[in-house]
C-alpha cells in the first residue's frame, strides 16, 4: 500500500462523520447514507456534490479496509495527524534540516542500534508503512491482475446453472526468461529503488512519500540483456481457456467472481481474480422475476366464465394442471409452487401463470348465435355501470 501526502493530511474519520474508534458497521451505514445522498444521480450538475462523493468514496476505500485503515492510522499517529512539524529550531540558522527519508535508508551518525542510533526499528516502521526498505531489500511480491470476461447463457442455462469453456487471454510470467526479464535469467536490482520497486520523493511537512520506479517499472528488477521476447518485462501474454461453473439462477447482467483464477501472480505473489459478466438471453415463453418463473396461459371464454381445469407448461419438466375457478377474470395470476428457479439455498422460487382470455376472431354460424343468445340473455348486466358511477363520485 502507499499512502500518498493529500490522504495523510484528510481526517477521513470527519469525511464520513464517525469517530476515530468507529466499527466496520458504523462506517459502512455512514458511507451507504453519505453516497446516496451526495451520488451524482441524485446531484446531476452539483459540481460540489460530485466532489463530496469523491472524497466520501476515498474515505470509504481505506477506513472499509481493516489493513488499508490500520496503516492510516499508524502513519497519521507519526505524523502528527498529517504533516510532521519539526521543531523550533529545525531548518532555521543554526538548526538543522530533518528529513524522515534519512530513516529509510540508513542510520545517523550516532551509530546503529546503539544509545544514539536508529538501528533497525524505526526503518521496519517505515518500511511496513511506505513499502520501502534498505538496499538489503529483496524485491517483493506481486499480485496478478484482475481479469473481466463475459459469457452468454440460455434462459434455461442460467434457471438451471451450467458450466461453459471460457477463454481468456492475460498477462502472464515471460516462458522464455522465466519472468525474469533477462536473456540469461540474470537481472540485476534496480539501483535507483534498490529493488523495491518504488521510489521515495519529497512530500510538504518534512517526510517522504513512495511512487513506483519509473526506472524499473515498478519491477525491482532491469535485464542486463533483455528477452527478446517480452523486451524485459518479464511478462508476455497468456491464453488459457478455463472450465467456468456458473450458479443456477443466475440473473442477467450479474458480475460473479471467482477468486485466484484471475492472472498469474509474479516472483511468488497470489493469482489475481476472475470476474464474469453475465449475459441471459431471453425465452419465447417463460420470463423471470426475482426467483420466480412467469408465464402467460390463453384461456377460452367458457374457462374463464364457468372454471374448469388447464394444463400448465414449465421449465424443462413435465407440465401441470391448475384449476381456474367460475369467473376468473382477465390477467388474474395464479401460483404453481416450486417450479421457478434454483434460490441460493438449492430450494426453488413458483411459476406465476397469468390467464389471458382468447378473443376468436373468426366465429362459427352456432358460436355467433350463441354468444347473441347469451347477449340477450345478460343485457341487464352493465360491467361499466360501477366505473361511471366510481367517476361520478370522485
Amino acid at each position: 500500500m502507499s499512502l500518498s501526502r493529500d490522504l495523510l493530511e484528510k481526517d477521513l474519520y470527519k469525511v464520513l462523520g464517525v469517530p476515530k474508534d468507529a466499527t466496520e458497521a458504523e462506517i459502512k451505514k455512514a458511507y451507504r447514507k453519505l453516497a446516496r445522498e451526495y451520488h451524482p444521480d441524485a446531484n446531476k450538475g452539483d459540481a460540489r456534490a460530485e466532489e463530496r462523493f469523491k472524497e466520501i468514496s476515498e474515505a470509504n476505500d481505506v477506513l472499509a479496509d481493516p489493513k488499508r485503515r490500520k496503516e492510516y492510522d499508524e502513519a497519521r499517529a507519526l505524523f502528527g495527524n498529517g504533516g510532521f512539524r519539526p521543531g523550533p529550531g529545525a531548518g532555521g540558522p543554526g538548526g538543522f534540516n530533518f528529513d524522515l527519508g534519512d530513516l529509510f535508508g540508513g542510520t545517523p551518525q550516532g551509530g546503529a542500534g546503539g544509545a544514539g542510533g536508529f538501528g533497525g526499528g524505526l526503518g521496519d516502521v517505515f518500511g511496513g508503512l511506505f513499502n520501502r526498505g534498505g538496499p538489503g531489500t529483496r524485491t517483493q511480491p506481486r499480485r496478478g491482475q484482475d481479469i473481466e470476461s463475459e459469457v452468454t447463457l440460455s434462459f434455461t442455462e442460467a434457471v438451471d446453472g451450467a458450466t461453459v469453456p471460457l477463454r481468456m487471454s492475460s498477462s502472464a510470467a515471460c516462458k522464455a526468461c522465466s519472468g525474469t526479464g533477462d536473456k540469461n535469467g540474470t537481472p540485476r536490482v534496480c539501483p535507483t529503488c534498490v529493488g523495491t520497486g518504488q521510489v521515495s520523493r519529497g512530500g510538504g511537512g518534512g517526510f517522504s512519500l513512495t511512487d513506483p520506479c519509473v526506472e524499473c517499472k515498478g519491477r525491482g528488477l532491469i535485464a542486463q540483456d533483455p528477452c527478446e521476447v517480452c523486451k524485459g518485462s518479464g511478462r508476455a501474454t497468456s491464453s488459457r481457456t478455463m472450465q467456468v461453473r456458473i450458479p443456477a439462477g443466475v440473473a442477467d447482467g450479474q458480475r460473479i467472481r471467482l477468486r485466484g483464477k484471475g492472472a498469474p501472480g509474479e516472483r511468488g505473489g497470489p493469482n489475481g481474480d476472475l470476474y464474469v459478466v453475465v449475459n441471459v438471453d431471453p425465452h419465447p415463453v417463460f420470463g423471470r422475476r426475482g426467483d420466480n418463473l412467469t408465464v402467460t396461459v390463453p384461456v377460452t371464454y367458457p374457462e374463464a366464465a364457468l372454471g374448469g381445469e388447464i394444463k400448465v407448461p414449465t421449465l424443462g419438466g413435465p407440465p401441470v394442471t391448475l384449476r381456474l375457478p367460475p369467473g376468473t377474470p382477465n390477467g388474474r395470476t395464479m401460483r404453481a409452487r416450486g417450479k421457478g428457479a434454483v434460490r441460493k439455498d438449492g430450494t426453488r422460487g413458483d411459476l406465476l401463470v397469468t390467464v389471458e382470455v382468447a378473443v376468436p376472431k373468426d366465429l362459427g354460424e352456432k358460436a355467433k348465435e350463441a354468444l347473441e343468445a347469451f347477449a340477450e340473455a345478460t343485457a341487464g348486466h352493465d360491467p361499466r355501470a360501477e366505473l361511471f358511477q366510481a367517476a361520478k363520485g370522485a
